[in-house]
Formats: C-alpha cells, structure tokens, sequence
C-alpha cells in the first residue's frame, strides 16, 4: 500500500482503492491501518467522502453501506440499519446530537483515492 506523508500539515495518505471501485452517488470500505473506512463518491456533487465505517448507535460496520444524500444543502450519508444521518463533512448525526463519526480527507490523483489520516 502506497502511502505519502504531509509533514506540513501532519496528515499521512494512504492509497486506499481506484476510482472505478466505488460507486458514483455510493459507498464502499476500505482497510487503511487495521480501521474500516466508508468512502464515498458524491457524483452528483462531483466530491468525494471518507468517514468511519462504525455507526457509534449499534456498533456495526455499515456506515459505507448507507444512501448518500444532502440535507439542506449539506451531505449526508444515512446508517443502513437505523437510518440515522450523518453529515459527510463534520461527522455530526444530524437528527440525534449524542452521536458523531470522524471524518477523513480525500484526495484523489491519477484514478486513486487516497485517505488522510
């Protein structure tokens, strides 16, 4: 696995799959580091996600598997199981304020994507 460090800005990327991997206006996970990461290919909004696979509600590994969509003008992603919204930019559940999940840079260059962390 291909890895680049940003000692400027102290963030390390990580190559996590190509482009065609995952989904236009979907989700896929990828193993960076022994953590599960939920990526998304926002192509209506021609932007790219990454946050935690985790959902902190149940614990389950499925956030990756969620609809992606936008409230109010900001992205979303909704857990599968309890259909929970989380904003794709700051982690934050939008309908439950007890529950976050972190957030990731994207980077994509030459058909890979590359997570930050």
């Amino acid at each position: 696995m291909e890895t680049i460090t940003d000692t400027k800005n102290l963030v390390t990327w990580h190559r996590a799959c190509h482009v065609n991997d995952i989904p236009e206006d979907g989700g896929g996970c990828a193993l960076i580091d022994g953590k599960q990461i939920a990526i998304f290919n926002f192509t209506r909004r021609g932007e790219w996600y990454a946050t935690d696979n985790q959902c902190p509600h149940r614990q389950q590994m499925a956030v990756s598997r969620g609809m992606i969509g936008s409230q109010d003008g900001e992205p979303k992603v909704a857990c599968p199981f309890h259909k929970k919204t989380f904003s794709l930019q700051s982690g934050q559940c939008l309908n439950d304020e007890t529950y976050q999940i972190n957030t990731f840079p994207v980077m994509v260059k030459e058909n890979l994507v590359y997570i930050g962390l």
